[in-house]
């Protein structure tokens, strides 16, 4: 049995990740820049000081990188405050873990004001006893920083902890910090090599509470 589970936000309890790939191709055709594929892929996961390396990478070092963020963040901010979808399984696999006694711990590379307004917009905070954002931490995913900071606090060992993510940087960060890694894809599928690290790949979310009940976790 596992003794905590660690989720990632973005993606993976909401399907918030398309709103941030919707929003950055508004915001970069606002400021002159096409959006790509490739810079959809390498913004995933990652927290904000990642994400203006990532656009200076993508753009150039010229490029308005702070302007052109806080313009897509401000926009998926006005989206949240209005709406956030959950993915499917996600308030069966709170319950689930919930009345397991399971510690939870939320671990997003997005800033804590968003994952405070996700959570509390959709009733979910309180299945949660800790909360670290990207913010917190100084290397972003793939470095295993934010998940360890969770496991700390939840006073658990990665080894027997659940990390679920969606995304590759995630499943990486999960793996490095010697965690049960655990994906369900969500824009980024995931290849040979992330299979690999990851102790199970599932459809959604209710995949992983039949992985708990059959005791495969």
């Amino acid at each position: 049995m596992i003794s905590a589970a660690i989720f990632d936000m973005d993606g993976l309890m909401f399907d918030t990740e398309a709103l941030w790939a919707r929003y950055w191709e508004v915001s970069l055709s606002e400021f002159g820049y096409g959006f790509t594929r490739r810079f959809m892929t390498d913004s995933l996961g990652i927290n904000k000081v990642r994400q203006l390396e990532v656009l200076r990478e993508h753009y150039g070092d010229d490029m308005p990188a702070e302007e052109v963020f806080d313009r897509c963040e401000g926009l998926v901010d006005d989206h949240i405050s209005r709406e956030v979808p959950k993915k499917p399984g996600l308030d069966e696999l709170l319950a689930w873990l919930g009345d397991a006694g399971v510690p939870m711990a939320v671990a997003s590379s997005s800033p804590m004001h968003e994952i405070e307004a996700c959570l509390s917009s959709t009733g979910t905070r309180r299945f949660f006893d800790t909360i670290v954002s990207g913010a917190e931490v100084g290397r972003s995913k793939p470095a295993p920083d934010v998940f360890l900071v969770a496991a700390e606090r939840l006073g658990v060992e990665p080894a027997t902890s659940l990390v679920l993510e969606d995304s590759v940087a995630g499943v990486q960060a999960g793996a490095a910090g010697g965690f049960v890694t655990v994906m369900v894809p969500d824009l980024a599928q995931p290849t040979d090599q992330i299979r690999s690290l990851a102790h199970a790949c599932c459809a959604d979310l209710n995949e992983v509470v039949s992985l708990l009940e059959s005791g495969r976790l």
